[in-house]
């Protein structure tokens, strides 16, 4: 049983996560072993290519396809480097939390097993600066795995070596995106790099360079222990493993579950989380975190893949739903949101410094029932001028997620707030 769900078989509620005897003993490391003691890093890179392990950051790009990137042999830059985005400033996401505070020894493993991979000598964990619980596990965890020789020079009798760092960041949302977490990371302000050249290629002081996030490479040592048929199996989709998916809102229990990747909405809602509340309905979902497309009651059974929810009108993002009831103004949820992305714009580009903020005003006088009938026309104006393509990175096409969608299904509360000069769901 515990192998349906590999990267929670060792997180327990109230428990401490594993000592470095306890993981060992859980089989732990035996994945790295495997590697140092028979495999090629492009070996290791097949196996994760073959299990279509697909990015569980939000974008679901291949792993095994962005490692392949890297440059590689005798005469490949050095150093290169791992960096595991560890930020999680989505909104309503709260999976990697998860992980790293309940079993940092398998972020290690998996580290390590990443950069043998990709051939870095320097691998860093770039944490969320609230993350207190989770930043003092993974030090101790990485010291007890300094001392036991699985980090730094020649790692088990092999020629590979690894340092791994923990670096606390300042927290803001645009190091969600790698190359302002890169620039984060050399200590400049957290602005996103011109692509290409692409990290892999040209990346952290100019080196080749992997941004991995969390739950991304935990899988990795399950799929060297158990083989990509085993990992593609785990899913009831083509792309392969287990989600962690979370619901928050007004269910009956809101939290994270790890699920085969492919469960549906109305599963998640119904089954994991208890349903809603007695005397609340699902009126929407944003199925992926606050910067995914709005949907409906009527998408309950959209199956919570990339390939699903895309169908559906929307992103898979990073599988944590947020439910939106009725009774609940999806005019005032769009413009504390708005809110949210103008704070968090960096401000390097001028649609998503100047149009995020407009944004923000305009919805917000709609909300507390100042709005003009000529407001949806510049709100819908505003969703082409800030969308893909018109700006530096995809903070501000992300935020116009849920405004369109919004617009899409409910523009009639947005209308009624207009007319009635107030908010109706007060």
């Amino acid at each position: 049983m515990q192998l349906q769900r590999p990267l929670t078989q060792n997180i327990l509620p109230d428990r401490p996560p594993l000592t470095l005897a306890e993981y060992e003993k859980a089989g732990g490391y035996q994945a790295l072993r495997k590697v140092l003691a028979g495999m090629t890093p492009q070996q290791v890179t097949a196996a994760v290519l073959e299990a279509n392990l697909r990015g569980r950051g939000g974008a679901g790009f291949p792993t095994g396809r962005k490692w392949s990137f890297v440059p590689m042999g005798p005469e490949a830059p050095q150093p290169k480097y791992l960096v595991i985005n560890a930020d999680e400033m989505e909104p309503a996401t709260f999976k990697d939390r998860v992980l790293l505070e309940g079993d940092p020894h398998q972020l290690i493993e998996g580290i390590i097993i990443g950069a043998y991979a990709i051939q870095a000598s320097m691998a860093y964990i770039f944490l969320r600066t609230t993350y207190t619980v989770a930043a003092r596990n993974i030090a101790a965890a990485i010291a007890e795995a300094q001392a036991k020789g699985y980090l730094g020079h020649h790692i088990l009798g092999s020629d590979f070596s690894i340092e791994l760092h923990l670096h606390i960041s300042a927290g803001r949302y645009i190091c969600g995106e790698e190359t302002g977490l890169l620039n984060a990371l050399e200590g400049k302000r957290a602005n996103p790099r011109a692509k290409p050249p692409f990290p892999p290629v040209i990346g952290l002081w100019g080196k080749p360079t992997v941004a991995n996030n969390v739950e991304t490479i935990c899988n990795v040592p399950h799929i060297i222990n158990h083989g990509a048929a085993w990992f593609r199996g785990l899913s009831r989709v083509a792309d392969g493993g287990t989600k962690i998916y979370g619901v928050s809102g007004k269910v009956k229990r809101p939290g994270a579950w790890e699920l085969p990747l492919g469960v549906t909405i109305r599963e998640l809602i119904e089954e994991s989380a208890g349903g809603m509340r007695d005397g609340s309905a699902v009126r929407a979902i944003l199925p992926g975190g606050a910067s995914t497309d709005l949907l409906t009651a009527d998408h309950l059974d959209v199956v919570m893949d990339f390939n699903g929810v895309a169908a559906a009108g929307s992103r898979l993002g990073t599988g944590t739903m947020v439910v939106v009831d009725d009774q609940t103004c999806i005019v005032g949820l769009v413009a504390n949101l708005m809110r949210f992305f103008a704070q968090e714009s960096c401000g390097w580009c001028t649609p998503c410094r100047e149009g995020l903020p407009w944004l923000a005003k305009i919805l917000t006088a709609i909300e507390q029932g100042r709005g003009e009938p000529d407001d949806i026309a510049i709100l819908k104006e505003h969703i082409q001028l800030l969308g893909p393509g018109r700006t530096f990175c995809a903070l501000a096409p992300g935020a116009m997620e849920p405004l369109q969608s919004a617009l899409k299904y409910f523009e009639e509360d947005f209308l009624r707030h207009i007319r009635e000069r107030r908010c109706p769901w007060r």
